[in-house]
């Protein structure tokens, strides 16, 4: 099969937002309303909420494309082919539970393994970003862009989930200096500072512990906004990241000879 046309990866971004539309209207009947928080395996919550998203997520995609495969956060991986949908219905759940609106939906579609558009939807925070392949990034429907940050000392720095990174000692010195560098730096998290990046508010993103899911359609967005989106070695993404480094791309190749 050649790669999808550009008229291709339109519709399939107008179902993706179709099904974050689903999310949504789930999400906001619960949001700050009384249900049971359940803890998973990897000691990360789980709520009714992140079910039923899932699964109205997934039913506009199956209508659409009854044949394509997808990996939810939720309800795993089903179906075999070339185009998979990578889903985290609520990215951020421990926000939800909390009733601060910093979390969001997560819908991205991969082909033979490349990231090819991603619906980044936080309709309690009032931000919505989308972007697919060759076509630009947008941001509640503004094109955006990433910054023009040339040096560590014009930067501003966001840092999310580090926790392995902070247990490695060479590492966290690493960040420390670069801290002390930048400009500026801070935690947005979540989907958050991914949007700020691609608008051009901060300049580079570093965590040590992410899943692809939580970070599939922020990689798409932050691409087509001009960073460039690696694994803190430099590697691209794959179904098995773990880490990330989305930058400005005068300042990626610094930062990752730092923190490696």
């Amino acid at each position: 099969m050649t790669a999808p046309s550009p008229e291709f990866l339109d519709a399939a971004l107008a179902v993706a937002l179709k099904a974050a539309d689903a999310a949504e209207i789930v999400v906001a009947r619960h949001y700050r309303a009384h249900f049971d928080v359940e803890i998973k395996a990897d000691a990360s919550p789980v709520t009714i909420a992140d079910r039923e998203a899932e699964q109205a997520i997934l039913t506009v995609i199956h209508a659409s494309y009854p044949d394509h495969a997808v990996y939810g956060e939720e309800f795993g991986r089903s179906g075999d082919s070339d185009f998979l949908w990578l889903v985290d219905p609520i990215d951020g759940t421990k926000a939800f539970v909390r009733g601060y609106p910093v979390f969001s939906t997560q819908i991205a579609l991969m082909y033979r393994g490349e990231l090819m558009l991603g619906v980044s939807s936080a309709g309690q925070f009032g931000e919505r970003a989308w972007a697919r392949r060759g076509s630009g990034a947008y941001v509640n429907g503004q094109r955006v862009q990433i910054g023009s940050a040339a040096t560590l000392a014009d930067a501003q720095l966001s840092v999310g989930n580090i926790k392995t990174l902070a247990a490695d000692s060479r590492r966290w010195l690493a960040l420390a200096a670069l801290v002390s560098a930048a400009n500026r730096t801070r935690g947005y998290g979540d989907f958050l500072h991914y949007h700020y990046l691609a608008r051009g508010a901060v300049d580079a993103v570093i965590e040590s512990d992410v899943n692809i899911l939580d970070i599939a359609a922020l990689a798409v967005i932050v691409r087509e906004a001009g960073a460039l989106v690696t694994e803190l070695n430099g590697s691209a993404l794959t179904l098995d990241t773990r880490t990330i480094l989305a930058a400005v791309p005068a300042l990626h190749d610094e930062l990752r000879a730092r923190l490696c």
